[in-house]
């Protein structure tokens, strides 16, 4: 089995068996990370065509020091997805999102209602989850389904370990509400 390194080493090279390699072990996790994001299964393959195309044009900027290869391929993945979100509509914010700031909740009581272990209460979770704008459908997919740590969700999603736990509180505290409300 080759490693990240001799698969990067073998697309810099030109090798087609490198482009094979490198589709072949990733291609699965950039995939399902772009259908998370969007409904067309037509687009979620073309976005991951675009991301290794992209990967292999821009390889001489990975940097193994910085992430992963995986995690490399997921910031281009993302970056495509959101891009190709922002010309198919416009970004709306639901009213309910600024009701969200209008109350305090306790870090407690957000963890005693969102980790509720009920069968039925879960099940509403998850379809508030589905409703869930995609970039924060992502982030909670990838922080706590995936279990990868913020600094691994900040590189992908281009941003900071800081401002990444605060959208993840928001978002909590968003679905905290919203299980109120049912």
């Amino acid at each position: 089995m080759k490693t990240d390194g001799q698969i990067v080493e073998a697309v810099k090279g030109g090798r087609r068996k490198g482009h094979y390699l490198m589709v072949d072990r990733y291609g699965q996790e950039v995939f399902a990370m772009i259908a998370r994001m969007v409904s067309d299964m037509m687009d979620a393959e073309e976005l991951t065509q675009d991301t290794f195309l992209r990967a292999f044009s821009h390889i001489d900027s990975y940097d193994p020091q910085r992430a992963s290869l995986g995690t490399w391929l997921c910031r281009i993945a993302y970056r495509l997805t959101l891009d190709f979100m922002k010309r198919r509509r416009p970004l709306i914010i639901p009213i309910e999102d600024r009701e969200v700031w209008q109350t305090d909740i306790s870090d407690k009581q957000l963890e005693d209602e969102l980790s509720t272990g009920s069968e039925e209460r879960i099940e509403r979770l998850e379809l508030l989850v589905d409703d869930l704008p995609p970039d924060e459908r992502l982030l909670l997919t990838l922080h706590y389904f995936e279990n990868r740590k913020l600094d691994e969700c900040a590189f992908i999603m281009d941003t900071t370990p800081h401002a990444l736990a605060n959208r993840l509180y928001r978002i909590r505290k968003k679905l905290y509400k919203q299980l109120q409300k049912i």
